[in-house]
C-alpha cells in the first residue's frame, strides 16, 4: 500500500482515506459552492480541451480501448458535456436573468410551483442525484414568470452539489430576487451515490427544506404548503 501511495504521490495524487469517509458521510462543507477564485478566468473551449485531455487519459488507465470507434469521440463528449450542460451552473454568466413583473392582479395568496424535475450531480462521487423541487413565495408587489422559477431551479442543480445546499441556494437566491422573506423549497431526490454504489439502496429517497418569512414561523402557512405540493 506505501508502495503505491508514493507512485500516486509523484504523479501529484494524494491518498486520504478521511477524504473518503467525509464523502460516505454527505459532509457539505460550505453554503457557497467551493470554487477557486480564478475558476473562469479560462475560456470554455480551453477548459473543454483540458477536460478532454485528462479524460482521454482516465479511461487510458482503466484499459480501455480508444481507437474503437465506440470510444474514441467519448473524452471529447464528455468535457463538452461538463462544460455546456451539466456543470454549466457554475459560471455565473449562464445565470437566468430574473425579470420581475408587478403584482398587477393584487394576488397576495402562496404561489406554488411543484414537481420541477431536476438533474444533479453528488460532489462526492460525480454520480447524478435526481428529483423533484417544490418551491412557493408570497408575493409582496412583485412577481416573478413561472419559467424562471424552473431555470434558477436548474442554475444551481447544474454544478456538484449537496442537496442541503442545492436547497439553501435556491431559496435565498428567491429571497434576493423577489424582495421577500417568505420563500419555501422542499426538495425530494434519489442519489445514485446511495443507489448505485455503497449500500446500493434503490428504494430510498432524501427531503430537505428551506423555510422563511411566514413559512418559517407561521406553521399554517408551511403546513398549506406541504398540502399543496402532496395533492
Amino acid at each position: 500500500m506505501k508502495q503505491k501511495e508514493t507512485l500516486l504521490n509523484t504523479m501529484g495524487i494524494n491518498i486520504s482515506r478521511d477524504i473518503d469517509e467525509i464523502g460516505d458521510e454527505h459532509v457539505g462543507t460550505s453554503f457557497e459552492t467551493p470554487l477557486r477564485e480564478d475558476a473562469f478566468e479560462m475560456d470554455d473551449e480551453l477548459k473543454i480541451e483540458l477536460i478532454e485531455k485528462h479524460f482521454r487519459e482516465i479511461m487510458h488507465v482503466l484499459g480501455l480501448d480508444l481507437t474503437d470507434d465506440s470510444l474514441k469521440g467519448t473524452p471529447r463528449r464528455v468535457a463538452k458535456m461538463y462544460i455546456q450542460e451539466i456543470f454549466s451552473g457554475l459560471d455565473p454568466k449562464n445565470k437566468p436573468d430574473a425579470k420581475l413583473f408587478e403584482n398587477k392582479y393584487k394576488y397576495n395568496e402562496m404561489l406554488v410551483e411543484k414537481d420541477i424535475t431536476f438533474f444533479s450531480n453528488c460532489e462526492h462521487h460525480f454520480v447524478p442525484i435526481y428529483g423533484k423541487a417544490h418551491v412557493a413565495y408570497i408575493s409582496n408587489g412583485t412577481v416573478i414568470g413561472l419559467s424562471k422559477i424552473n431555470r434558477i431551479v436548474q442554475y444551481f442543480a447544474k454544478r456538484p452539489q449537496v442537496q442541503e445546499r442545492l436547497t439553501m441556494q435556491i431559496g435565498n437566491e428567491l429571497k434576493e430576487i423577489l424582495g421577500t422573506d417568505d420563500v419555501a423549497v422542499v426538495i425530494d431526490a434519489h442519489h445514485m451515490c446511495v443507489s448505485s454504489r455503497g449500500i446500493k439502496d434503490v428504494n430510498s429517497s432524501t427531503v430537505t427544506s428551506f423555510y422563511s418569512g411566514k413559512f418559517e414561523k407561521e406553521e399554517h402557512t408551511r403546513n398549506e404548503f406541504m398540502k399543496y405540493i402532496s395533492l
